[in-house]
């Protein structure tokens, strides 16, 4: 029995192996000397709480802690009216959301917030944010430093979808990093055929691993995909607090 088990598995191993090779063909050889090498490019530097860090060099800087030129507010397209002052921008209450002058498709986003301090008011109440990619997929921002509320409302939640696996919320008015890797939903003839998906790493660490998204995020409910534009500007959210954001940058991401 043991023999002819290990024979059968052997034969579909093989098949499988086979059958992967015919569907997914590599264009390159292996080791190929003709195969394009990946462009270099100057990888930046790490921020520290008391200065940004600098944007790799193939990023598109969206704010240098200077101005709002590459913003909007996102509703009516007029000027972006939140605070910039001392190398941040500040969430101005009630002024709105504020939204890419560009839009956005698969893309390595990198955000820098800091909550206000002290710490007022609980649950959703203290220090909500945002970031939307695509103006449709948020990943929280909210002061979860001692802070109780539901699993998919907390820091680095996929909102409404999924908790982070873990809390890495810095205390109020400490500098906090977002590391975004988003890829967009696909569709053809009308149809999604590829969901969109998300990997957040929250202070450097693993939070969100490759989550597929169920549709776009919102509060208390689970929207349905829509067909629209492979690309969209980024968001960000004004919940009414004075939430604190730097040194924010994008990374286009290509298909091979």
């Amino acid at each position: 029995m043991t023999r002819t088990f290990s024979s059968l598995t052997a034969v579909l191993l093989i098949s499988l192996a086979q059958l992967s090779t015919a569907q997914a063909p590599m264009k390159w050889k292996i080791h190929d000397p003709n195969r394009p090498v990946p462009p270099v490019i100057d990888p930046g530097t790490s921020s520290t709480q008391e200065t940004p860090g600098r944007a790799p060099s193939d990023a598109v800087v969206l704010f240098d802690g200077k101005d709002l030129s590459h913003w909007v507010s996102a509703e009516g397209g007029g000027p972006a009216k939140w605070k910039v002052e001392n190398g941040y921008m500040e969430v101005a209450p009630k002024t709105g959301y504020i939204a890419t002058r560009d839009s956005f498709g698969d893309c390595q986003l990198h955000v820098e917030f800091a909550e206000p301090s002290p710490g007022v008011g609980e649950s959703q109440e203290r220090g909500n944010s945002g970031v939307f990619l695509m103006g449709l997929y948020e990943t929280q921002v909210l002061d979860s430093y001692q802070n109780k509320t539901y699993a998919d409302g907390q820091a680095a939640a996929e909102y409404g979808q999924y908790p982070p696996q873990v809390n890495a919320a810095r205390p109020p008015a400490q500098w906090q990093t977002y590391d975004i890797i988003f890829h967009r939903p696909h569709f053809k003839d009308g149809k999604l055929t590829r969901p969109a998906r998300v990997t957040v790493l929250h202070n450097g660490v693993l939070v969100q691993d490759n989550v597929e998204l169920t549709g776009p995020t919102a509060h208390g409910e689970r929207p349905p995909y829509k067909p629209g534009p492979d690309k969209l500007p980024l968001a960000l959210q004004d919940h009414g607090d004075p939430v604190r954001y730097r040194n924010i940058w994008i990374r286009e991401l290509h298909e091979e």
